[in-house]
């Protein structure tokens, strides 16, 4: 038996969110201080649900990244494999909150701790004995986290553990968007699982040349807003046998590369906050996947874990236990 269910590997922060729920960015008069980061909510999300997770990030020498440790041991969260870049400082988020469909985010990332986690971070005890392994397209995006992303994978994938790629597109922390999917493209023959929404997958797929639109992380640029099957088809012929596809308010779809599809359908809540919603939903899936579910069993408890974390201001603070999300599916009707 592995010593970990899940090792999620990339970027960490204090996540920085509004408590002026519905007021513009300029009118907040007070933040909330959380803690967030893509494969660092995932970790959290899953050790609530029971799961043995640990997480590899770095942090800085600053009492930011005390704060970002503390909490994760805290949760259950091995943080034993956590470097501290003494010249760098921990990232951080801050986020205003008007719900339904407006969330202005800025990242403070410029020479932050968890990009420079390098080759030699990667300890072989802790991504040797996991069952699975989750890195993201942000961890991909910069060297020297690029490197070891790459080999933390390889070693994983060799030690017989399943490779999870969280596609966690954002355009702003890479060069040019377009090398997002040449990066991604390139790690595919690592991955068995991936996990993205759609304008992720388009652009993981994206090989046009030519400015990339995009207004508030959603890609508006018609030569890479067309055929998502084709992306689909081609993620499952290079490598990983199964992709989800987070679809939101509108569930998930679940492909696999023998052809199969399963829709799973979401729950409908009241939303006070989106950020959050798919590490969360992956945390559910995931969870589903370590107890053997099948597929569409998995996509439900990822909606309901989702939906559940919508509804609340933040996210790896807020994420669901266990006994929780099973009984808002029971409220539900159940799986």
């Amino acid at each position: 038996m592995k010593r970990y269910d899940l090792v999620t590997m990339g970027r960490s922060s204090i996540d920085l969110y509004s408590n002026d729920i519905g007021s513009a960015f300029s009118d907040i008069e007070s933040f909330g201080a959380f803690v967030g980061g893509c494969p660092t909510n995932i970790a959290v999300g899953c050790a609530r649900l029971g799961m043995k997770t640990a997480l590899l990030t770095a942090v800085g020498a600053d009492p930011v990244g005390d704060f970002v440790c503390k909490f994760l041991d805290e949760q259950g969260v091995d943080t034993a494999y956590i470097p501290t870049k003494a010249d760098r400082r921990t990232s951080a988020v801050v986020l205003g909150i008007e719900p339904p469909d407006k969330f202005p985010l800025v990242f403070y990332r410029d020479g932050c701790a968890d990009i420079e986690i390098g080759i030699d971070d990667i300890r072989l005890d802790c991504v040797t004995d996991t069952a699975a392994l989750l890195i993201t397209g942000t961890g991909l995006s910069r060297e020297p986290s690029r490197s070891a992303t790459f080999y933390a994978a390889e070693k994983a994938k060799s030690s017989g553990a399943t490779v999870i790629l969280d596609v966690d597109f954002r355009a702003d922390q890479w060069h040019d968007p377009r090398a997002f999917g040449v990066v991604l493209r390139s790690v595919l023959p690592l991955i068995d699982l991936v996990i993205g929404t759609e304008d992720e997958l388009k652009a993981m797929g994206m090989t046009h040349a030519g400015q990339l639109q995009i207004t508030d992380g959603q890609i508006s640029d018609p030569r890479v807003t067309g055929d998502l099957e084709s992306i689909i088809g081609y993620v499952l012929s290079n490598g990983p046998e199964t992709l989800v596809l987070k679809r939101g308010a509108d569930g998930a779809s679940v492909f696999s590369r023998d052809g199969s599809i399963h829709d799973s359908a979401p729950f409908a809540v009241d939303v006070c906050n989106i950020l959050g919603a798919g590490d969360a939903f992956a945390a559910g899936f995931l969870y589903g996947h370590n107890k053997g579910w099948d597929l569409l069993k998995s996509a439900r408890m990822g909606n309901a874990t989702g939906a559940i974390v919508v509804t609340r201001q933040g996210c790896a603070n807020f994420m669901p236990y266990e006994n929780e999300a099973l009984e808002f599916i029971e409220r539900a009707g159940g799986f």
